[in-house]
């Protein structure tokens, strides 16, 4: 009887022992884990920085382009068959091409300023005519 007591004594404790040990092993795992993690969310946020400083600097390079462009636009060039003829080769008008900008044309010019971030009110000005009339050179 007291042999057996020993012997269930040894395995409860060599086994409570393993416990520990096994323990130990997934806690210095865990503190691995949660270094690697914080070097990565540092290296994300500095990717992010970088990201939005090349958006920032992206966006001035674009602003300084557009103000050049719209400043030398000929807006007496934009007649009705042109405006149609870009916005067809654009992808933006199905219709055959009349020369008239009637209510398809004017949606038409309206769907092509909301795509390139411009106020979509369906006239044709230099900002419009700027952007639409580098896809009269192109054809579909």
């Amino acid at each position: 009887m007291f042999l057996r007591l020993l012997c269930v004594l040894v395995l409860v404790l060599g086994v409570s022992g393993c416990a520990t040990a096994k323990k130990s092993a997934t806690s210095s795992q865990v503190e691995e884990f949660n270094g690697k993690i914080s070097d990565l969310e540092k290296q994300l946020q500095e990717k992010d920085s970088e990201i939005r400083d090349l958006e920032e600097r992206l966006s001035r390079i674009q602003s300084t382009e557009e103000m050049v462009n719209v400043s030398e636009v000929d807006i007496s060039s934009a007649t009705p068959m042109r405006i149609q003829t870009a916005l067809k080769n654009a992808g933006f008008y199905a219709e055959a091409l009349d020369g008239k900008l009637g209510k398809k044309t004017k949606e038409a010019i309206k769907a092509f300023q909301r795509a390139n971030n411009l106020k979509a009110d369906g006239v044709v000005g230099k900002q419009t005519w700027s952007k639409l009339q580098k896809f009269l050179a192109q054809s579909r």
